[in-house]
């Protein structure tokens, strides 16, 4: 099933310049980006991105962390794009992320560590976790009218087939 996804590269991956890249592995798997721009995060937009947390103790955090600089917001189109995305980035814990996930290969610091030093773990991206929260994220950062719809060589292919 084509599905859209959110894709959020966080203040940490875009102060670490990995945004070019992180967007090739997404691209490489057949990806299209139907949707980005970079936007520096207000109080409000995070607790409406993060609403299910607003009450918890790490919240104050999280909204300092997202906040502290600009994150480029995709979204991505194609095939099961929800589960697609989130094999690619890894598991939410960066210590526990397998090697050859973004989180896997460039974040580490664990939610305990993280904890102890009252900080938030830095772990680069945030994507949606499955497709009612993916259509709702992509309405929450995305107007209808900063969508597009094309054709890739992936597209082509299946029409050729």
């Amino acid at each position: 099933m084509i599905q859209r996804t959110l894709v959020l590269l966080k203040p940490d991956a875009v102060q670490r310049c990995f945004c070019g890249e992180l967007i090739a592995r997404f691209e490489r798997v057949g990806l299209k980006i139907v949707g980005m721009k970079m936007v520096w995060v207000s109080a409000e937009q995070s607790k409406k991105h993060y609403s299910a947390h607003v009450k918890k103790d790490f919240y104050p955090g999280l909204e300092k962390f997202i906040t502290q600089g600009p994150v480029v917001a995709m979204v991505l189109e194609g095939v099961d794009s929800v589960e697609v995305v989130r094999k690619l980035v890894g598991s939410t814990e960066p210590k526990t992320a397998l090697p050859g996930t973004i989180r896997g290969d460039y974040a580490h610091v664990s939610l305990q560590h993280a904890n102890e030093k009252g900080t938030v773990a830095a772990n680069l991206i945030h994507a949606s976790g499955n497709a009612e929260e993916a259509k709702y994220e992509v309405s929450l950062w995305f107007k209808p009218e900063e969508l597009h719809s094309y054709k890739t060589v992936h597209d082509i292919q299946t029409i050729l087939e």
